[in-house]
């Protein structure tokens, strides 16, 4: 089969397309036939060799990755005959190997793909879909809530905009650049607003009219979430699951006494609950997509240019989820 590997730690360009073995499933797996791949903003570190919140660095050469969607083509012992052909979508957890044409994965890490969804949206919502239903659990997102998404045109915040529209918040969306801005206003935030303009916190105060925030979703942290949290009125919560404006190197969340809090980890699957939390909300994400309650945005590349998709992803240039195409 081909497959991305990466032979080096380093820049985009050290991931290259090389022909490998297939790979077997082994007792209780089955091969998917890989027809959409996850690109997630932490590929980018651990391909530079930064461990960011992985447990540990890959083995080189690796195969990076950790979703795909696909058809099922080969089982191994003590799997069902019935999962032969079905379309799946699996999340590999911290195993590498999704950026490939075939992949293994655990049965229990496999869901069948509801009927309405392609391969691509089905990875958006096994991975960033389950996030964005992790982090919802903090929120009253009823009428009168007011939600800031920053990087509201990225994959959790396309998501977070229609989740909380839905719930009847008014959602103010950030995004940089009138092209996203114009994707944001277009999901449903409203206002949409260009986070590079140096006035836009006054242009939202305005359009508001005396409303304040209730609600802060940051995946950016740096200024942006510095200004969007000066939003908040009182009572107001600021939920913090990642820093992407200040990158995996050395950055750190923006965070306030009182009104911020980290919900990614330990915290957000003892909120999901039930016996297996990362099942349930990867259930809750499909579920909502099936009812086309929630619509993932996709960005779609050729599997051979894995590397683009990383500098586009690095360089802010893309909207939505990432998805690598064999």
């Amino acid at each position: 089969m081909h497959a991305i590997r990466l032979h080096a730690f380093g820049p985009a360009g050290n991931l290259v397309l090389d022909e490998v073995e297939d790979p077997a499933p082994g007792p209780g797996q089955v091969r998917v036939a890989v027809r959409a791949a996850g690109v997630h903003l932490l590929d980018t570190a651990l391909r530079e060799g930064l461990q960011g919140p992985a447990p540990v660095l890959p083995g080189l050469p690796t195969i990076p990755g950790r979703e795909v969607a696909g058809v099922v083509d080969a089982l191994g012992t003590g799997t069902p005959d019935s999962w032969l052909g079905r379309r799946v979508v699996a999340h590999l957890g911290f195993a590498p190997g999704g950026y490939a044409e075939l992949a293994v994965t655990d049965l229990a890490r496999v869901h069948e793909i509801p009927a309405n969804l392609d391969f691509a949206e089905a990875v958006a919502m096994i991975g960033t879909g389950r996030t964005a239903m992790g982090i919802v659990q903090f929120a009253d997102l009823g009428p009168g809530a007011v939600a800031v998404v920053p990087a509201a045109a990225g994959g959790i915040g396309t998501l977070l905009v229609q989740y909380a529209r839905n719930a009847g918040a008014t959602v103010v969306g950030l995004a940089g650049g009138p092209e996203k801005t114009a994707l944001v206003a277009a999901n449903g935030a409203d206002p949409a607003v260009d986070y590079r303009d140096p006035g836009w916190p006054a242009k939202v105060r305005a359009h508001l009219g005396g409303s304040e925030a209730t609600v802060v979703f940051d995946g950016v942290g740096g200024d942006v979430a510095r200004e969007a949290v000066a939003l908040l009125g009182p009572g107001g919560l600021h939920l913090v699951f990642g820093w992407s404006g200040e990158g995996l190197r050395d950055g750190a969340p923006y965070l306030v006494d009182g009104v911020s809090q980290q919900v990614l980890g330990p915290v957000m699957l003892e909120k999901a609950g039930g016996a297996d939390p990362v099942r349930t909300l990867e259930l809750r994400a499909l579920a909502e997509a099936a009812a086309g309650r929630l619509v993932p945005a996709v960005r779609r590349f050729p599997l051979a240019d894995a590397a683009a998709a990383h500098r586009a992803l690095e360089n802010r240039g893309t909207t939505g989820k990432v998805v690598l195409e064999p």
